[in-house]
C-alpha cells in the first residue's frame, strides 16, 4: 500500500478531515454529525465530560465501529469504509484508553509487534523512522526495562509502552485517548513532554481529555463535545477564556 496521498491532495488539505460522522452501538445513536480536522503539525484536542462521545468519535475514524456514517478523509483519501488494519497501515495511529498490551510479551517484542516500513512526506521524502532505540530516548523508563513483560509494568509505564508501540507503526497522525487518566502525575508531566516532542518531529496529534490543563499545555486547538454533538471549537485560548463553554460542557 502506498504511503503518497491521493492525487486530490494539496498543501491546503487537512491531514485529517471528517465530515458528518454519525455512529451507533446497536440501537443507541452515540455521534451526530461530527465535523473536525486536524492539520499537519497540529495538536488537537477533543474535549469533553465522561460519556460525552471522546472515546467513540477516535473508534468510529479509527474505523473500529462497525455502525457509523459520515466521511473520513485522511491525507487526501476517503477511508470512511475500511477496516482498522488498513486505516493503520495508510498511517494513522491509534493509542486506546484501557493501554491493551500483550502482558506476557516484553517491551522489546510489544514494539516490535507494531512495526511498520518508514514512510515518506507530501513531497515524497523519506520520513525519519521510529526505532526502539530512538523511542527509548523519548521514555527513558523503557530504555530501562526492555526485557521486562508488559504485565510486571505499572499503569504508567503501560500507558507510555502503548504510545510507543504505535509509534514503531511511525504513524502520520496519532489518536491518542485519555493520556493522563489514572496515572501519576509524575506520569502526566512525562506526557505532556512526549507529545511536545512528538509534535516536533512532524507527528500530528487528535487528543481525548478532560483535564483541561493538560490540553492547554499541548494542544494548538480544541472541539468540545456534549452528547454526541460539538458544541464548541477554536482555539485553546478561545476556551480558556470563555467561561460559559467551560462551565456548560467540561466543568464537573
Amino acid at each position: 500500500m502506498s504511503d503518497q496521498p491521493a492525487s486530490t491532495a494539496n498543501a491546503d488539505t487537512p491531514l485529517l478531515d471528517v465530515q458528518k460522522l454519525a455512529a451507533w452501538y446497536g440501537g443507541a445513536h452515540i455521534l451526530f454529525d461530527i465535523g473536525l480536522q486536524v492539520r499537519v503539525g497540529e495538536v488537537v484536542a477533543l474535549m469533553g465530560r465522561n460519556g460525552a462521545g471522546k472515546s467513540t468519535t477516535l473508534k468510529t475514524i479509527m474505523g473500529m465501529v462497525d455502525k457509523r456514517r459520515g466521511q473520513v478523509r485522511f491525507r487526501g483519501r476517503d477511508i470512511s469504509r475500511l477496516p482498522a488494519h488498513d486505516i493503520a497501515s495508510a498511517g494513522l495511529g491509534y493509542v486506546p484508553e484501557d493501554r491493551r498490551i500483550f502482558s506476557d510479551l516484553t517491551v522489546m517484542e510489544n514494539l516490535e509487534v507494531g512495526r511498520q516500513p518508514a514512510r515518506t512526506d507530501s513531497a515524497g521524502q523519506p520520513r525519519p523512522a521510529w526505532t526502539p532505540e530512538r523511542l527509548f530516548k523519548l521514555f527513558p523508563n523503557l530504555g530501562e526495562m526492555p526485557q521486562r513483560h508488559g504485565g510486571r509494568m505499572s499503569g504508567g509505564e503501560q500507558q507510555m509502552l502503548t504510545v510507543a508501540r504505535t509509534l514503531m507503526g511511525n504513524p502520520y497522525l496519532v489518536l491518542l485517548d485519555e493520556p493522563s487518566e489514572g496515572v501519576a502525575p509524575v506520569i502526566v508531566e512525562g506526557m505532556v513532554q512526549m507529545i511536545l516532542e512528538l509534535k516536533a518531529s512532524g507527528v500530528s496529534i487528535l487528543l481525548s481529555e478532560q483535564n483541561l490543563h493538560f490540553a492547554e499545555l499541548v494542544s494548538d486547538r480544541a472541539y468540545v463535545l456534549e452528547k454526541g454533538q460539538i458544541r464548541f471549537e477554536g482555539t485553546m485560548q478561545a476556551l480558556a477564556d470563555n467561561d460559559g463553554v467551560r462551565r456548560a460542557y467540561l466543568s464537573v
